[in-house]
């Protein structure tokens, strides 16, 4: 396995945890994908829980259950990444959470609204997330052979 630069203590420990399941075997992996599978599950509950708790589908004037969005909800998702750009460039803190770098909060806030969306629409986010990993761990587009030839991707 290469050697990937790592930012986190965490992406660190992820990373050698695959390591050590890869160079152990495919029941390893696939067992630790079940578990991040698991943990994503967790996480979309949370996020769709926390949101109609808050009274985010009620609606104001009758009390009542509302379906919102899919378009308006995918833009201010798209919102989140465009606050997260900008206190990247300026390299600003958060306001609210003022101990954290605003590109964290606000990508953050990007992941826990496509969570929400997620539970609301009954979408396999978890269980596409790992398919997708996969599909682009064995893509020949995403190697650097392919990445530094004519026409590759360069980012």
């Amino acid at each position: 396995m290469k050697n990937i630069p790592l930012h986190s203590k965490h992406a660190a420990a992820t990373a050698a945890n695959i390591a050590i399941a890869l160079d152990e075997g495919m029941a390893d992996y696939q067992r630790m994908q079940r578990d991040i599978v698991a943990a994503l599950l967790l996480l979309v509950d949370q996020c769709h829980g926390n949101a109609v708790n808050a009274g985010w589908y009620t609606d104001l004037e009758t009390g009542e259950f509302k379906q919102l969005n899919v378009g308006e909800r995918m833009a201010l998702i798209h919102s989140e990444i465009s606050e997260a750009f900008e206190a990247y460039r300026k390299d600003l803190n958060d306001d609210h959470l003022p101990a954290r770098k605003g590109v964290e909060v606000e990508l953050a806030d990007a992941v826990i609204r496509i969570f929400d969306l997620a539970g609301a629409e009954n979408l396999d986010i978890a269980g596409a997330i790992i398919e997708k990993l996969n599909y682009n761990r064995r893509r020949a587009d995403h190697t650097l052979e392919a990445r530094r030839a004519a026409n590759g991707k360069k980012c």
